[in-house]
Parts: structure tokens; C-alpha cells; sequence
């Protein structure tokens, strides 16, 4: 009997949610059933959280993607969040350890965009630093 590996049928999921079960256990050498129940346990465990799909936001027409550290002020983390949570040039969003402590990935359209979205951050209350990393080249 062949066993599931919980990080291949993951990874498998990783590169294409919409690959079927019939895929997923040819690939792995195992039953249709097999995997089927594998996902419904990964999933009701909360390893797999939900589907998502791998959008290219150039042919959106966001010319400009940008991680953008942040450092905020303590006692103004919960509503740069909040604010930060709201706007729709803020795609993901992280809190992090290390050089900042909020991480947000932003799509824009162009560098204005980018440029203007800065100063209004610059311009609340709480914002220590924003340092904006534009992305060259997706590798992997």
C-alpha cells in the first residue's frame, strides 16, 4: 500500500488547485478515494485553508508590484492595520519580525501611484518608516 505524502499532494495543490482528483492520485500512485479523503482531512485540520488562484496583475494593468516594510508606532499598530486592511492597493498583508513589523504586498498602476499611496502613509499618525521594495522579476 502506498502512503499520501501530506507535503507532495500539498505541493501538487500548490502549483494547480484546480487539478483533480483523478490527477492528484495518478501522480501519487494511490486511489481517487484515497485522495479525496486526504483533502477533506487536510482541510478540516486546517492545513489547507482554501483555493486560490495566481493572478499577473501586469495584465490587470498594475505596472508596479511592491512589498512596502513598515514600521509603525506601537500604540498606533492596531489602526495602521485597520486603515492598511481597507485600502484596495493593499493586496496581502503580513506582520513580521526583523527590519519592519507590518510587510505589505501593493499592486500599482504606476509609480505616481506608488509615490502618492507613500506620502498619504507619511502622513498618519503612528508611521515610523515606510521602505518600499518594487519587484523586477517574479522567480519562482
Amino acid at each position: 500500500m502506498v502512503r499520501i505524502s501530506n507535503s507532495e499532494l500539498v505541493k501538487l495543490l500548490m502549483e494547480n488547485s484546480r487539478r483533480s482528483y483523478v490527477e492528484l492520485a495518478r501522480l501519487l500512485g494511490v486511489t481517487e478515494a484515497a485522495i479525496r479523503k486526504r483533502v477533506r482531512r487536510l482541510e478540516e485540520e486546517g492545513v489547507i485553508r482554501g483555493y486560490t488562484i495566481d493572478v499577473d496583475p501586469k495584465r490587470l494593468g498594475y505596472e508596479i508590484l511592491c512589498f512596502l516594510g513598515l514600521d509603525i508606532a506601537p500604540e498606533s499598530y492596531m489602526r495602521m492595520l485597520e486603515i492598511l486592511r481597507g485600502r484596495n492597493e493593499v493586496v496581502k498583508l503580513y506582520s513580521t519580525s526583523g527590519d519592519h513589523n507590518i510587510l505589505a504586498e501593493c499592486w500599482f498602476r504606476s509609480l505616481d501611484e506608488l509615490n502618492k499611496f507613500i506620502k498619504e502613509l507619511e502622513g498618519l499618525p503612528g508611521l515610523i518608516r515606510a521602505c518600499p521594495a518594487i519587484v523586477l522579476q517574479r522567480l519562482k
